[in-house]
């Protein structure tokens, strides 16, 4: 496999920076490592981008996240292996990911759930990250960018 061209964020000055800077925006900001890592996962295999899906999950495992959460992410609803706060990150993650695929793009039962689990700041984060994930998995997904040429 072979990129269709180098990363646009290693071609545009100063991106690079810039996204990565926006990337650890969400971070410390009340959702855990782990939570964050399991909602780029999710968006990540939702978008097709093999890249991301490699990276993400790597980190889950350097974050001491077990194989059998990680295989699980993308069946999550039907896994006993999270909790109820990430299940609410996860169910976000996929309705802002797909904002397309339904009438209302995230309903308001859905956002209820995550409100229930997360305070202003910690939603703000949440979403914030998710619309980092999905900016990189286009980037990466477009291009082509070949999984396991991260590290």
């Amino acid at each position: 496999m072979q990129a269709r061209m180098k990363h646009p964020a290693m071609l545009v000055p100063n991106a690079m920076q810039a996204l990565l800077a926006l990337g650890k925006t969400a971070e410390n900001c009340g959702v855990p490592a782990a939570t964050l890592t399991l909602v780029h996962l999710r968006a990540s295999q939702i978008n097709g981008c093999g890249f991301c899906v490699d990276m993400h999950a790597r980190e889950l495992k350097k974050l001491g996240e077990s194989d059998q959460r990680i295989f699980a992410v993308g069946a999550w609803r039907d896994a006993p292996y999270f909790t109820d706060a990430e299940r609410a990150a996860l169910a976000l993650s996929e309705a802002v990911t797909r904002l397309a695929d339904r009438p209302e793009a995230v309903p308001d039962p859905l956002w209820d759930e995550a409100r229930r689990h997360y305070d202003d700041t910690a939603l703000a984060a949440l979403l914030l990250s998710i619309a980092t994930v999905n900016l990189w998995n286009r980037l990466n997904a477009t291009t082509r960018q070949v999984a396991g040429h991260w590290s």
